[in-house]
């Protein structure tokens, strides 16, 4: 005899002698498969609605995803996994330097002068976030508070949240959204950097440099590294005295270049932002770089050299999260801690054991096949 479950299964005579009874069966059978389904499909259209109203170019949603996105959200994966397709059809800009040398002006005029072209211009202003308190300002749209009623122009600040390289981590989703949307132009200022804090050269297609005179002295300026990494430089605030001797020595520094006998040869200009001197030269220059990008094919080489990035960046977050995870939920990392405190594990050999239990055996062995314990090496030695 088979035994079928009443509410999975009504029999044919009942069904015929009592509809309503039967129509209450079905639903008893159907309602936990068509809720889960309905649970499923709400969060779908949530994500799909949020990902076409970006697409259509609505504000208000964009704002709604980069916070998630920010805040860190898992929600904020799907959205952009159906954004990314649409993606690759802005220029992206970036604006660099030290503390002080004017970039936000420079940016508020620049976005002047492109919204005068008619371009949408999308703005990621990036600030330090403290230290102690992980707070930030987000003072740069101060001053570029006169696009604020303008609709062809979308401003995003952001903190670093503690990560170096001058950008927050969440920066590139951040202009992947705004290019999705439609935004011609995207413009990243970075915060205050020094010589090392060089991430807006993998991220944007063009580098504007920032530099302004009396600063620091001559070798200061000539070993930092953000001077490598420059497809356009500018001395700002070039009304001051010392101005000429900057534009000088920078011109110098760049004529020591190695690679001096490349196709695009960065140039020296001179701007007085608060002033709008220089600005137009300036976006010349940038369009101009745009340009040699796609005449020269370097532009494919470096969607190359982004996708490998931001693919290498996320699989070794997911890895270390989905390692690391596992680790305190069980407790293990504590004990290996202790392990390590009382030097019964060295480091080495606890990463290799992590990994073999997680993913299988390593190739080429673990650290304790190919090579012996410290101690027993020097017990061998004796």
């Amino acid at each position: 005899m088979f035994n079928f479950p009443c509410a999975r299964w009504v029999p044919r005579a009942l069904l015929r002698r009592n509809a309503t009874r039967s129509n209450y069966t079905v639903a008893l059978r159907d309602r936990g498969a068509e809720e889960q389904n309905d649970e499923v499909s709400g969060r779908q259209e949530v994500a799909l609605v949020l990902a076409e109203r970006i697409l259509q170019g609505e504000i208000r949603a964009a704002a709604r995803l980069m916070r998630d996105i920010d805040d860190g959200f898992k929600s904020a994966v799907e959205e952009l996994k159906l954004l990314y397709p649409h993606t690759g059809n802005a220029s992206i800009i970036g604006i660099t330097g030290p503390s002080g040398a004017g970039k936000s002006t420079l940016v508020d005029q620049l976005t002047a002068l492109y919204r005068r072209h008619e371009k949408k211009v999308g703005i990621v202003a990036v600030d330090p976030s403290s230290t102690f308190t992980g707070g930030a300002i987000l003072g740069d749209r101060i001053r570029m508070n006169r696009h604020a009623e303008d609709a062809g122009v979308f401003i995003r600040s952001m903190a670093t949240r503690g990560n170096l390289g001058g950008v927050s981590r969440a920066t590139g989703d951040v202009v992947n959204v705004l290019d999705a949307m439609g935004t011609d132009v995207i413009i990243i200022e970075t915060v205050g950097v020094g010589q090392d804090e060089i991430d807006i050269a993998r991220m944007a297609h063009t580098t504007v440099v920032v530099m302004v005179p009396g600063l620091g002295d001559d070798i200061q300026a000539i070993k930092a590294g953000i001077l490598e990494i420059g497809d356009v430089f500018v001395v700002n605030k070039a009304d001051r005295d010392d101005a000429d001797h900057t534009v000088h020595e920078l011109t110098a520094r760049l004529e020591m270049d190695p690679d001096k006998d490349r196709a695009w040869q960065p140039k020296v200009l001179k701007t007085v932002a608060s002033r709008n001197i220089g600005i137009e030269e300036l976006l010349g220059e940038i369009e101009e770089h745009g340009a040699y990008l796609h005449r020269s094919g370097m532009i494919r080489h470096l969607f190359e050299e982004k996708n490998a990035r931001i693919f290498l960046e996320l699989l070794k977050e997911r890895l270390f999260a989905e390692v690391f995870g596992h680790l305190e939920v069980n407790g293990r990392f504590r004990e290996i801690m202790e392990e390590m405190a009382n030097r019964r594990k060295d480091p080495y050999s606890a990463v290799e054991e992590i990994l073999a239990q997680r993913f299988g055996p390593l190739s080429g062995g673990s650290a304790s096949e190919s090579n012996p314990p410290v101690g027993a090496r020097l017990g061998e030695e004796k």
